[in-house]
């Protein structure tokens, strides 16, 4: 993707370059192969003689806001021991890694700056797989600056756009019709 300098971003572009440096982070090494650090837990120790942890993220696009989310391996054992409230915090410190590496790979991606900003804290699931191996699943929303031409997405609001119309209104219409027909 070329870099755009002095040349005003669309939200395309902006989206671009997130995926793009989203992208850059996936199997944990560059072009050159070299080991990219995020900040996750399998960029720790030894690969070759550590236990391998498996986590990583992804990004997803609402409107103007960005999801991240992250997923990893987790031991009860560990939460327990340190307590939950440490457990959210490095949670958070993941997320602020992240979302650090991917200001720094759109710079070096698109050219210029991103501007993320949190809306509100970590959503996290802890789910047991057997009686070793538990995942955490937790995803965390920001809000993407420059992208003022876009529209907020929540399925709450309907004053956004008044021509889409509730799952509940489309339900009611189609059920008046059959209410109507008594051919059945």
């Amino acid at each position: 993707m070329p870099k755009k300098k002095n040349k005003k971003m669309t939200t395309l572009d902006i989206v671009r370059g997130i995926s793009q440096a989203a992208a850059n982070a996936y199997d944990g090494y560059d072009s050159k192969g070299e080991r990219i650090e995020v900040g996750l837990k399998r960029e720790k120790g030894n690969p070759l003689l550590d236990k391998r942890v498996m986590d990583g993220f992804s990004v997803n696009f609402h409107g103007n806001k960005l999801c991240i989310k992250y997923h990893g391996e987790v031991s009860l054992k560990d939460i327990h021991r340190r307590g939950p409230a440490r457990y959210e915090e490095e949670i958070e410190q993941m997320f602020n890694d992240i979302v650090k590496f991917l200001k720094k790979e759109y710079k070096k991606v698109i050219g210029t700056s991103l501007s993320l900003s949190p809306d509100g804290e970590a959503d996290s699931v802890i789910q047991r797989m057997n009686s070793v191996r538990n995942w955490v699943q937790s995803s965390k929303y920001y809000t993407i600056g420059n992208m003022k031409d876009t529209m907020a997405v929540d399925a709450n609001d309907r004053e956004l756009d008044p021509h889409i119309k509730s799952v509940d209104d489309a339900v009611k219409n189609f059920l008046k019709l059959g209410k109507n027909n008594k051919a059945y």
